[in-house]
């Protein structure tokens, strides 16, 4: 067995559409965004992840800046592949090896996929190096990361809002039972408040602006205990073309994403009401658990709450939640293999 761990390494990877995380010797070693940089005359890719993100929006004619994933799934196949290699050789301990390791990967993804997507994802892994891929469905992973335990005859309703999708399931005894995708996450947030700077305030901000917006000031509800000061917006006039500056608050922000809100909580009611009773009666017990950044965005929780009358509970570090649950699945292959597909 030592002399097999030599030569190959596992990593478990949260291949997702806003943030790419690898954990490796149960230690998050990458965490960084899930986008390239591209030069367009050679086509080659000159940055990944914190670099390109810098690139993002500000790019001349010669560059352009990517996002391989779109909506939890590949979008494209070379981008991810080149993405994928680059941060699995930037892991600080496969840096200093003389020979590349081989590599067993367990890879999450959403619980709505198809084969092909799935496909994708396998083939892209395999080209990154990988001799061994399994993949774990996101919401079952986020269970693992939060500590639920996933195989005991109990309900248990899993929420993971990540960047592109939604994914709400209920588990029971190592498999999802029925399940919920949307694609209404973090990234359509952000959108919201791009449309909503446009049209309320005249102002036009990048996609970088707007999530800075949605972190500092983003709300579910108009009414928080602890509200978060107002925050001030550069962007261009759409009337004048100058630069200007204008203050929203989170009041503002909870209005622009109301609509979106209340996609995803359609979408938790209708998981409900296709739960079986004695699951149903379990989650009553237990409540619902919230992972993913999207869980992060202020009152959702409380919102959630008061709509499906259920307690709701956010997981510590709601990030790396899934990453995690990745990376236990990884460490106790023996036990969760029935769980990969």
């Amino acid at each position: 067995m030592g002399l097999f761990n030599l030569f190959t390494q596992d990593i478990a990877i949260d291949l997702g559409t806003a943030n790419t995380l690898i954990i490796h010797n149960d230690k998050v070693v990458v965490d960084a965004p899930s986008i390239v940089a591209i030069d367009r005359s050679t086509n080659t890719i000159i940055a990944v992840g914190h670099q390109a993100r810098q690139m993002h929006g500000k790019t001349h004619e010669n560059i352009k800046t990517i996002r391989p994933l779109k909506d939890g799934v590949i979008a494209d196949f070379n981008a991810s592949e080149h993405m994928i290699r680059e941060m699995i050789k930037s892991i600080p301990s496969l840096k200093s090896r003389v020979f590349a390791p081989s590599l067993r990967m367990v890879i999450c993804i959403p619980s709505g996929i198809t084969e092909v997507e799935k496909r994708a994802v396998k083939d892209s892994a395999e080209h990154a190096g990988a001799k061994e891929v399994y993949l774990i469905h996101e919401p079952m992973a986020a269970a693992i990361g939060i500590g639920v335990d996933v195989l005991e005859p109990k309900g248990n309703m899993i929420i993971d809002i990540g960047g592109g999708t939604t994914e709400i399931a209920v588990l029971a005894l190592g498999g999802i039972v029925c399940d919920k995708s949307i694609k209404v996450a973090g990234d359509v947030f952000t959108n919201d408040i791009a449309y909503y700077m446009r049209t309320q305030h005249n102002l036009f901000v990048g996609e970088r602006t707007a999530e800075l917006i949605k972190i500092e000031v983003g709300a579910a509800m108009d009414e928080l205990p602890n509200p978060p000061d107002d925050y001030n917006v550069q962007g261009r006039d759409l009337l004048s073309g100058k630069p200007k500056q204008i203050t929203v608050t989170y009041r503002e922000i909870a209005k622009a994403l109301d609509k979106s809100i209340m996609r995803i909580e359609d979408a938790i009611m209708e998981a409900l009401s296709m739960t079986p009773p004695e699951l149903a009666a379990d989650i009553y017990n237990s409540g619902i658990y919230l992972a993913g950044g999207g869980s992060m965005l202020r009152g959702l929780d409380k919102r959630i709450s008061m709509k499906t009358d259920l307690p709701v509970y956010i997981a510590d570090d709601p990030l790396r939640a899934v990453v995690r649950g990745t990376g236990i699945a990884l460490k106790n292959l023996d036990k969760f293999t029935f769980l990969m597909k």
